[in-house]
């Protein structure tokens, strides 16, 4: 996505939502943490705006994932449901 939309779109389109720790799983199943978090494409929301974003995959339970992401220079970070999530294959040199 165009940096310049997605900066809008965090400043206008509202707060970046994130599933509840009900929704995660938080309190019933094991939390993974990835000491190299792993990039990703995944959909997040502003507001009740989608929007899909380059970021890495830091943590996740069976049904969630924890992602943090770049709009400009400040990170941001949610869960989003691991559907919404795709990796980032990237090739060895």
């Amino acid at each position: 996505m165009d940096q310049r939309i997605l900066e809008r779109l965090a400043r206008d389109a509202g707060p970046l939502q994130s599933l509840s720790r009900e929704e995660i799983g938080l309190d019933d199943e094991p939390v993974t943490i990835d000491p190299k978090p792993k990039p990703v494409r995944a959909w997040v929301r502003f507001g009740g705006t989608p929007v899909r974003v380059d970021g890495q995959a830091c943590r996740w339970t069976s049904d969630a994932v924890a992602i943090r992401f770049l709009v400009g220079e400040v990170e941001h970070r949610t869960w989003v449901w691991a559907s919404a999530v795709t990796p980032i294959v990237t090739t060895p040199r």
